[in-house]
């Protein structure tokens, strides 16, 4: 699993998706104040879309970013 894994479980109330998703290594983060921040939630997601996305889009998305 992403090592981004143990981060996002360490949130409260963080726990393995439902629906057989958790078994992929999706995690259910409760939103709200104190929780986990905007930064780490977008970290999260544009790791996720990487670990999804074909290679040609998640590289633009790298292009994107370093300019």
């Amino acid at each position: 699993m992403p090592e981004a894994w143990d981060d996002a479980m360490s949130v409260p109330g963080a726990e393995p998706a439902g629906y057989g998703l958790g078994k992929s290594g999706w995690v259910t983060i409760p939103l709200g104040r104190g929780k986990a921040s905007m930064e780490i939630l977008r970290a999260w997601v544009v790791e996720s879309y990487r670990n999804v996305a074909p290679k040609r889009l998640s590289a633009r998305l790298a292009a994107d970013s370093s300019g």
